[in-house]
């Protein structure tokens, strides 16, 4: 393959790229704008919300690394109102509880 194959492949492959990337971003910031009130709630079988130990309500949190007072209302990746389900950076596409938490908890005051 000469020099000049190789920077069109190159030249391709990184407009292909750029065109993907583009599209998730859209397609990602679209998520953002969601309502939550449209979104299906976020259950504690999901299996991201397994994995970060996610609870519905931070009381009944059973973990060492819950704090008093540290619920999804306040975290940094939250968005929405304090009562009710906002939507959240971490689950995507999932409707979370303001009176939740998971172990990726990180306060907005952080």
């Amino acid at each position: 393959m000469s020099h000049r194959e190789e920077t069109f492949e190159s030249r391709r492959r990184f407009l292909q790229l750029t065109a993907a990337t583009a599209l998730g971003a859209c397609l990602g910031g679209w998520s953002l704008f969601t309502r939550a009130g449209d979104l299906p709630h976020l259950t504690i079988t999901d299996p991201t919300a397994k994995a970060m130990n996610y609870v519905e309500d931070a009381g009944a949190a059973n973990n060492a690394l819950y704090k008093s007072g540290s619920i999804c209302a306040n975290c940094q990746f939250y968005h929405g109102p304090d009562v009710g389900y906002g939507t959240c950076q971490l689950f995507p596409g999932k409707a979370v509880n303001a009176k939740g938490w998971c172990t990726s908890y990180t306060s907005k005051k952080a």
